[in-house]
């Protein structure tokens, strides 16, 4: 007790050179918990976006010829058809699971009082597990209604809450007008506002209805296994590509022709950046950290060789190299503890004020919101390392010349300045 409050003399003796050691500690640690956690906000975003799909799924699109090709020139608009479909399921079995499409209209969903115009895409029920949906109510389209072709309908709960504004609950199981065709509500699903909401029903019944005339099959989805790089995938999709591109007499080598989104190279991607940005702060909060340690450590050479006179009449009247060893090593942790806790504090408190303002915030982009920051937090292992370390830091930064003073004779440190 006596030594504390003989530490607490000392610093209310010095209170500005106790105040610049606390702020070098505490805005080190500080600034490396606002860093980390910013960036955590940043990753966390673009982490809740990509888990909305099915890693190991691709979707794939028609597009235009880029080349030229026995006797046809470019520029011609491919559009998928049902034989795309069935090459895709039954000659890439190796590797794709399950097989899907998208076929989608414009269409103007009404009940007897209320209305809206949206989009009506037509899956296969393996569409959820590819595009992860929140179901709310009821349920989404499954195999029977798809053999079936059923007219049964999923909306989004803000597409049901235009319809039914009292209790959109009620729509389940109620039958509303999709153009002139009458479709059985059986699910509600939660709105994530990434783009415009869509309506669902079964693939079969929408290109019953609408496509009946045409072989265009719209889009289509599948997931996959055994593709774990990027060279596998890269030439799996070539493949691919290859016999898409055969069966609309296209060039082999003309990727404009047949798009795919291949979720798992762009996981793999992410993945590579999120690596990049996780260093890159780790980096600029470790320089930022060590800015706070070089301080700390020149105000304790400071602190030392401004206390020789001090330490050569303590040693004249009998203390002991380690009574004034232990003196300098308790300050030196007492300090560098106290404030680099009030660092940690603040720097907790900064990342809930921005999750509080900006966390979960979306951005409209002017097609589709979407959350740009999200959890800006950093985990207390994180904060009580860099508090250690700092401590640790702040700890040898006074050893080494509180040893030195320690072993000085009493005279020469009485004859100091």
């Amino acid at each position: 007790m006596e030594l504390l409050n003989e530490i607490w003399q000392t610093a209310r003796r010095n209170k500005l050179r106790t105040t610049l050691t606390g702020f070098a500690v505490a805005w080190g640690i500080f600034m490396l918990i606002v860093l980390l956690g910013a960036g955590n906000g940043l990753i966390n975003a673009n982490l809740k976006q990509s888990d909305r799909f099915l890693s190991n799924s691709m979707v794939v699109f028609g597009g235009q010829t880029a080349k030229a090709y026995q006797g046809m020139k470019e520029g011609r608009n491919i559009r998928l058809q049902t034989k795309d479909v069935d090459a895709t399921s039954g000659e890439f079995t190796d590797y794709v699971d399950e097989v899907g499409a998208r076929y989608s209209i414009s269409a103007t969903i009404s009940t007897n009082q209320e209305y809206i115009s949206t989009t009506v895409l037509g899956v296969y029920p393996n569409h959820t597990k590819i595009d992860k949906m929140e179901l709310l109510y009821g349920r989404f389209v499954n195999d029977i209604d798809q053999k079936g072709k059923r007219k049964v309908l999923v909306l989004s709960n803000k597409q049901a809450k235009e319809l039914e504004p009292k209790d959109y609950k009620k729509l389940l199981g109620r039958y509303v007008k999709v153009n002139n065709f009458m479709f059985q509500v059986v699910g509600i699903y939660k709105d994530t506002e990434q783009g415009q909401a869509e309506a669902f029903s079964t693939y079969s019944a929408i290109k019953n209805i609408f496509g009946a005339n045409t072989d265009d099959a719209g889009n289509i989805e599948f997931t996959f296994h055994g593709l774990t790089t990027e060279n596998e995938n890269e030439d799996f999709e070539t493949d691919y590509r290859h016999r898409i591109n055969a069966n609309h007499q296209v060039h082999p080598e003309d990727e404009s022709a047949v798009w795919m989104w291949n979720r798992y190279t762009q996981s793999l991607q992410m993945q590579d950046g999120i690596s990049i940005i996780r260093t890159a702060l780790w980096v600029v909060g470790l320089f930022t950290l060590l800015s706070g340690i070089v301080g700390v450590s020149n105000i304790m050479l400071i602190t030392v060789k401004e206390r020789t006179h001090e330490f050569g009449i303590r040693k004249a009247i009998g203390a002991k190299p380690w009574s004034i060893l232990k003196l300098i090593i308790i300050e030196s942790v007492i300090i560098t503890t106290f404030f680099g806790y009030i660092g940690m504090v603040l720097g907790i408190c900064a990342n809930e004020y921005m999750d509080a303002t900006i966390g979960h915030e979306a951005v409209d982009t002017g097609l589709f919101q979407a959350t740009m920051f999200l959890d800006p937090t950093v985990g207390l292992d994180v904060c009580f390392e860099a508090t250690m370390v700092m401590v640790i830091a702040g700890t040898i930064a006074g050893l080494i010349p509180a040893y030195k003073a320690s072993r000085i004779r009493p005279i020469e440190a009485l004859r100091a300045d």
